[in-house]
């Protein structure tokens, strides 16, 4: 099955914060996770694409790269988006159709924005969806913490389905790149 690792927006300046915006929640955990399944990935030879938000940093600069503490493995393709879904006008969709691709992890940031509109226009797009329950996050809002928004999106998109093609939820911990969702096709 040809794979690939997705990871949304885990730039400089959204990670660590600017004087205007504070740090992403659970900053450091959520490094280590994207790192430990990049590691995962590269040992399996599946390919990682990482993309990146212009807004962050107004697209320029250290805050606009891929955060330093993040392994980009050198064989990585990088898309950059100035809307909230990874596949409108990027080229990632094609991307992905012409590497055959049919299973997408996903990581990153934003839980309810980019993350969340990724995970849904991907399983409308033919593909199966692992998101990673602890490999995303958000700054929050007034109205839910952090910690509720990533419980809320865990809960909703595990199962999801458009049809055809679904997301699940798993951790970072587990075999991300063994798919089930044949399971919850054959129920």
């Amino acid at each position: 099955m040809n794979q690939t690792l997705l990871v949304i927006d885990v730039q400089q300046e959204l990670i660590d914060g600017s004087q205007e915006v504070n740090p992403i929640f659970n900053k450091e955990q959520l490094i280590r996770n994207i790192n430990k399944v990049i590691e995962k990935a590269s040992e399996l030879g599946v390919q990682v694409v990482f993309v990146r938000d212009l807004d962050v940093a107004e697209g320029e600069g250290n805050g606009f790269q891929i955060h330093n503490e993040i392994s980009i493995p050198s064989e990585s393709r990088i898309f950059d988006k100035s809307a909230t879904n990874a596949f409108y006008r990027t080229g990632l969709l094609e991307h992905l159709k012409s590497q055959h691709i049919e299973h997408i992890v996903i990581m990153g940031c934003e839980t309810q924005h980019c993350i969340d509109s990724a995970v849904r226009t991907a399983t409308i797009s033919g593909f199966d969806v692992t998101l990673v329950d602890d490999g995303h996050s958000t700054l929050g809002n007034e109205v839910l913490s952090p910690e509720q928004i990533i419980r809320h999106h865990n809960t909703t998109l595990h199962g999801h389905f458009n049809v055809d093609h679904f997301s699940i939820v798993r951790n970072s911990g587990e075999d991300l790149f063994s798919p089930t969702h044949n399971s919850y096709r054959e129920n």
